[in-house]
């Protein structure tokens, strides 16, 4: 009994150890548990993961789509049909308002003729130099396509059509046009103009300055400020130019929704020829919380690659980063098929900690433009909050230049040698917009861009906020040095400053436009040509009466290219 009595003492004892150690370890184990969870979010901006470039492929999913072609096709087909029909001829033609019905103050002439001949048409303009005039195809043929562009609103449009013949013989012929009212988002958007010069403005027979707004309907003007041409598919930041006298739109499948993720090939008349479509789920904001949300993964640029893909500015879908990304989509298939993650090229001090925008998330880096130079296979980046412009080795994504701000001393060694040492005179960028090569020859690039001159990181703090301007610059390479040749917009001061938003657009005539897109605080956009002089020879407001519809970027364009044709054949 004894013995038993012993056993059962002793394994008993032993029994207590093991559950004391067992609670001991449990105690042990939830303390540093929660002194680890205590430390996370104390520390939480070092815990977080880069994501791999699949994960940021897949966050974007990118695709082709083709709703928008099939919503057109009934359309297009029976456009078909009158080109084959022998019913219109230049006497009788058929004429057809809005044909993809997105283009108010654009029309589709179809009719045949019974030799061949080229067709060239003129929109009667109101004033001097308002006319708008284009050669169409510029082929003789039979059957001819004619899209009208350049109409006014809410008028009885007078058109000429100019038929020439072969044998030299000419046919014209007049039609009146009548067109409807403009949109409450344009037609609230009321546009006056001053000093203009339109012997000094670069018009041609066909340009009008576009207007491309940060949401709302773009629209272009002619120089007495009258519409003549416009979308009613809301645009968000883009309004690129493309091939063949096309166009890259950002819009929305839902023009009363919130998210901005269709990137469309469309034209002038609004058909559309390619549709991109990307996911909404990892869209960003920059909107504050008193305002509507739009959001896009897609944001502010884009440019066309030399192999016909679309290099974007994008986020990577995180939780925590927005816009600090560049993807290449590949035009045939619509899938990324590469990924710059700035995070990963620029110094971790610069995006581990950042101020945190109404949405949660980081934007440190926010890039808004991107253009690529064939000179040397590089792309040049601007990144507003960082107040810095860069150019990348698009081959090997190899840093070629930094002019930014920030003191030399506060960069990385790595990165020292790739920094631009400016000459006297030379003004330091701030959260700048719309960086774009002018031309790179001989070792020496010059850039062009609009200076917003506000101090974000590492901005011009002395002069910040005291005026905003368009800037040309010229960069020596090997030199590393980086000088100012033009400037416009200082000796405004600040009655034109821009925090945000704004464009510089070098003509043809060497005249520059420039668009103060933000002026007194977004209640106006400013849009301004001056000649090599610095003389302005066009002023025009636009004011802004419904909330996110400043003109972000003002382009001078042809309207249209000789490189469009119209052909709904094809």
């Amino acid at each position: 009994m004894y013995l038993r009595d012993h056993f059962d003492d002793k394994l008993l004892k032993k029994k207590y150890k093991i559950i004391s150690s067992l609670i001991l370890f449990g105690i042990i184990l939830i303390s540093g548990t929660f002194y680890w969870w205590q430390n996370q979010q104390k520390s939480g901006k070092n815990s977080f993961k880069l994501l791999s470039t699949a994960q940021i492929k897949k966050n974007i999913g990118s695709k082709l789509v083709n709703n928008r072609q099939e919503d057109q096709q009934k359309i297009t087909k029976e456009y078909q049909k009158i080109v084959k029909s022998s019913k219109y001829n230049l006497n009788t033609p058929y004429v057809k308002l809005n044909p993809y019905q997105t283009s108010p103050l654009t029309a589709l002439i179809i009719f045949k003729t019974s030799s061949v001949a080229k067709v060239s048409y003129t929109v009667q303009g109101k004033t001097t130099k308002t006319s708008i005039s284009n050669q169409v195809n510029g082929k003789y043929s039979k059957e001819h396509q004619v899209p009208i562009v350049g109409l006014y609103a809410a008028y009885n449009n007078q058109v000429t059509i100019k038929v020439q013949y072969k044998n030299g013989i000419t046919d014209v012929k007049q039609l009146s046009i009548k067109t409807g009212a403009l949109p409450k988002y344009i037609k609230t958007a009321k546009i006056t103009v001053s000093n203009k010069n339109t012997s000094q403005m670069e018009l041609g027979s066909n340009k009008l300055t576009l207007l491309n707004r940060t949401t709302k309907e773009p629209f272009a003007v002619d120089s007495d400020g009258e519409v003549r041409w416009y979308s009613t598919l809301y645009s968000q930041h883009m309004l690129k130019k493309w091939t063949k006298g096309h166009f890259m739109m950002l819009t929305k499948s839902d023009q009363s929704g919130e998210t901005y993720n269709d990137l469309i090939e469309t034209d002038l008349l609004g058909r559309v020829y390619k549709e991109f479509k990307f996911s909404a789920k990892a869209g960003s904001t920059d909107a504050t919380k008193s305002e509507v949300q739009y959001t896009t993964l897609i944001h502010h640029d884009l440019t066309r690659l030399p192999n016909g893909n679309i290099l974007a500015t994008v986020s990577d879908g995180s939780s925590r980063y927005k816009e600090d990304t560049l993807a290449e989509i590949s035009y045939k298939t619509g899938k990324v098929v590469k990924v710059i993650d700035f995070k990963r090229l620029l110094p971790k001090s610069m995006w581990k900690s950042f101020t945190k925008g109404d949405d949660g998330k980081m934007d440190w880096f926010h890039q808004n433009s991107v253009d690529y130079d064939k000179t040397d296979h590089s792309i040049l980046v601007s990144s507003r909050n960082q107040d810095l412009i860069m150019k990348l080795d698009y081959r090997t994504n190899q840093i070629k230049w930094i002019y930014s701000g920030k003191k030399s001393s506060t960069w990385p060694q790595k990165y020292r040698k790739y920094l631009l040492k400016k000459t006297k005179g030379t003004t330091t960028t701030g959260g700048q917009h719309g960086l774009y090569l002018l031309s790179h020859k001989n070792g020496k690039e010059t850039i062009i861009l609009y200076n917003n001159n506000v101090s974000v990181t590492n901005g011009d703090k002395k002069n910040s906020g005291k005026y905003s301007e368009g800037v040309i610059y010229q960069i020596n390479d090997k030199q590393k040095t980086i000088k100012q040749t033009w400037s416009y917009g200082k000796q405004l001061g600040k009655k034109n400053f821009t925090v945000v938003i704004g464009f510089a657009q070098k003509l043809a005539n060497g005249n520059v436009l420039l668009d103060f897109g933000y002026k007194n605080n977004g209640k106006e956009s400013n849009i301004i040509e001056v000649n090599s002089q610095g003389q302005q020879v066009w002023n025009a407001t636009v004011k802004n009466a419904s909330i996110k519809a400043y003109v972000y970027r003002a382009y001078r364009l042809e309207f249209y290219p000789t490189s469009y044709v119209f052909d709904v054949n094809q």
